[in-house]
Order: C-alpha cells, then structure tokens, then sequence
C-alpha cells in the first residue's frame, strides 16, 4: 500500500499503543485521521486534542464515507458490530503490523524484539537517535517521559526504529537492517500453543534480518533451540565475544557499568538515569545496535545517560517523608522479579508493598506458580482483580486463586475498586502498582491519596 495515496483514514482499536503512533503519524502528514476504541484513556484524549476523532461505540454513522484503509488489530474480535458494514463498503482493511512494515520496510530499520524489555530498548535508541539529530522515524510501544509521545517524526528518514512485537505473530511483517533480541520467555501461549512455536517465530524473524546488518541477541537466551543466521553478536554480563557490561555498582541511587567488547575495557563508567539491572541489558542492547549502525560511541553514551524514561516503567509517581510511589507496566513473572530486585537494590533498606493487576485469565493461569513465587519477593503482596482485556473469564483462575499460589505471609487480596482506600494504610517505604491492565487508571488516585496523608 502507497501511504501517499491515503487521505482519509479509519483506526479500529485506535487507543492502542502501536496503533495510536501510527494514527499520529498519519495525522501528521494532513491524512483526515479517526478510529474506534472501546475506553476512553488519557491516551485517546490526547488524539482527540491532536484533531483525531475517536468514538467508544460500534456506530457506523461515524465512519467517514470514502475511506482509503481501515488499519486494526488483531485484538479486534471478528464479531465486533463494524466490521458487517466495512466489509459491505469493500473498504481496503489492513492489519496493524503490515501498515506499520509498509512505512519502515523501505528504510534502515533497527526492530527490536523480545518477550520482555522492547519498549524501553526501542525507545532508548529512538531517544539517542533524536539526540544525534539521525533522520528516522521511530514507533515506540510506550509513552516517554520527556517527549510525551510515542511516535518521532523528521525529514527525509533513512532510518527506523520500531517496536517489533511477537503478539500474533506481527514482528514478521519487518524486514530488519538490525534486529534486537533482549528476551525469549514462555509468553502469548494462547496464540502460540508453545515455548518451541515461539522460539520458532524468533528464529524466523531473526533470518529476515538484512545479511549486511546484525543480529544482537541477550546472551542469556538458549540459542541451541533457535535457528539463527551467522551475522549475530551477543550482549549480556559476562560473556567473552560480544558486548557485556561489567562492574555494576550503584551510586548516589545510580546504576553505574563499564562496557567490554571481546573480554576488554571498552568504555568506563556508564551512568544509567533509570534504575535496575534488566534497564543495564536494555542500555547494552540499545548501544550495541547504536554502535553498529555507525554513529559516534561519545555522543551514543552521552544521550543514554539522558533517557528520560518511559511512562510506567518503574515510573516514580509522587514521594513523601515516609513514602516513595512507583508504577510500573510488569505483567510477566520475569519481568517482576526484575522490578522487585531493582528497587531492592536502590532502596536496600525499605519495606516494597506491591499491588498486582494479572492481565489476561490465560496469562494468569499458565504461569500462576511463576507469578507466586515472582510477588512472593515483595515484603507485601497484594493481588487485585485480573483485567481480562480481550479474554471471557476462565472458571477457578482469580485473584485468590494466584494469592494461594504466593508463599508470602503477608499477602492480601484488594478489590479493584478499593485500590485507593487501601493506599491509606500504606504509610511507609516503598509502594508500586504492577500491571498492564487498567491498574494505571487508579494512578492518579493514589498519587492524591498518599499527597494527602
């Protein structure tokens, strides 16, 4: 599909966060933008004051007339009340993925993948591309924090930066210059059936991955199980050939690192502004693809050390004498084991209670045991309603049912509802809201809560 050719749009499930970018990106290029999604979000608010219009319910009234493509995801069930009538209209319907492989596909592109970590990983490398005034265009899967966006737009790009999502299946509509592979881990098994399907899709999209460019994988990953092409470098902590960062101390409430190349001192004294050992792996991984995609190794550091995050990615909402509030986006078993052990590291000597929204009844059951012993390691465990998003309810899989499965004296069921009442009793140490859900909803109340304590 030409993109030059488009001059009405129409996004179903538009308040999505790939699919949000790729409505700005449209909207920036005068294309008349609007699209469906079910909740109104601060997101979606966002595009109706950007001039995208956004309805939150099936209403075909709403659909403009003469539509050039109608972009959706696949979270969009195939009896969703529009679809009868765009079908009928013969509108060109395209999935999210293709759209997005249409505008990147003709460039440089670093797409950078993983079960855990890809959104701060792509938007790091965007940032530091932003800051080394590169011509991209970067899609993000979340909102950073200085820019307020997910989408960077400049003239005349020859580079891309892209979040490659495995959900679905979607990363294989790109064909990468550079790839980044930062984590496999069992996930999505209600699409994928299997850890070998998944570790199948990886290795698919790592061989489609140009020959002149490079495949950066996290050396933790078990690459014996994976076919990979032979133009791939490792990054990680202690490997011998590749990129690894070693030295880790954490000062002034700083992680600090040294970068090796190949067993030797590369570059000293890394100072990372976001916390955490997992955010160590996905500074590496951004600098190694930064690193061989030719741009000066001073400037690459000095624009990291300058990330300014991203929204709720161990997020600091609002702090008190006695009480510091993060949020944070963590919605697999490994990624909160790595948000419990950073923020143990950084503040050694506080107290973490954690309330945690499971996301998905199929999520929540298949790693039940993993999720356990993951909140186990916050010193209270609260466990709230699962958001089902796109799932039906699976009977006997609920919040009490994942609490018995957390070996954790102090654990604590809370309804969803009563989140911010909860807060109240919560007067020290360290407090976090976990989820992918809409947990990020009670954000705002918390954050009053505990400035009027």
């Amino acid at each position: 599909m030409d993109i030059n050719n488009i001059k009405t749009a129409y996004f179903i499930g538009i308040g999505g966060i790939g699919m949000s970018a790729l409505a700005r990106f449209l909207n920036n290029r005068g294309v008349s933008v609007s699209g469906y999604d079910r909740t109104e979000t601060t997101l979606t608010k966002n595009l109706v004051n950007e001039g995208i219009n956004v309805h939150y319910e099936a209403n075909t009234s709403l659909i403009p007339n003469n539509v050039d493509v109608v972009v959706y995801t696949p979270a969009v069930p195939e009896d969703f009340e529009e679809w009868k009538y765009i079908h009928e209209k013969k509108f060109p319907v395209v999935k999210r993925s293709a759209f997005l492989a249409s505008i990147v596909n003709s460039l440089k592109l670093i797409a950078v993948s993983g079960t855990h970590g890809k959104t701060t990983v792509s938007a790091m490398i965007a940032h530091a591309m932003q800051c080394l005034e590169a011509p991209f265009i970067g899609f993000v899967g979340g909102i950073l924090s200085k820019y307020n966006k997910n989408i960077f737009i400049n003239k005349d790009p020859k580079w891309a930066v892209v979040e490659a999502d495995e959900y679905d299946r979607s990363f294989l509509a790109l064909n990468p210059f550079i790839s980044v592979i930062n984590a496999i881990d069992a996930d999505h098994l209600d699409i994928y059936g299997n850890l070998e399907s998944l570790e199948a899709s990886f290795s698919q999209f790592a061989s489609q991955t140009s020959a002149n460019g490079k495949v950066l994988m996290y050396d933790k990953i078990q690459e014996s199980k994976l076919n990979f092409p032979k133009n791939i470098v490792k990054y990680g902590f202690d490997n011998k050939e590749g990129f690894s960062a070693r030295n880790i101390i954490v000062a002034n409430r700083k992680f600090v690192f040294d970068i090796f190349i190949d067993d030797k001192l590369f570059y000293n004294g890394v100072k990372m502004s976001i916390a955490g050992r997992h955010n160590i792996q996905n500074a590496l991984a951004s600098f190694t693809a930064l690193y061989f995609s030719g741009f000066d190794v001073k400037k690459i550091i000095s624009a990291l050390e300058t990330f300014p995050g991203v929204k709720r990615r161990l997020e600091l909402i609002t702090q008190n004498e006695n009480l510091i509030y993060f949020d944070d986006y963590a919605h697999h078993p490994v990624e909160i084991d790595a948000l419990v052990s950073a923020v143990k590291e950084l503040y050694p000597d506080k107290k973490i209670t954690g309330i945690f929204q499971p996301h998905l009844y199929s999520r929540t059951k298949d790693f039940g045991e993993q999720f356990g012993k993951a909140l186990a390691k916050l010193d209270y465990p609260v466990v709230t309603d699962i958001y089902p998003a796109r799932e039906i309810p699976i009977p006997g899989i609920d919040a009490n049912w994942l609490l018995e499965l957390t070996p954790n004296k102090n654990k604590k069921y809370v309804k969803y509802s009563e989140i911010p009442e909860f807060v109240k009793n919560v007067n020290d140490g360290i407090l976090i809201t976990i989820g992918a859900g809409n947990i990020e909803m009670q954000v705002a109340k918390i954050k009053n809560t505990i400035e009027q304590l």
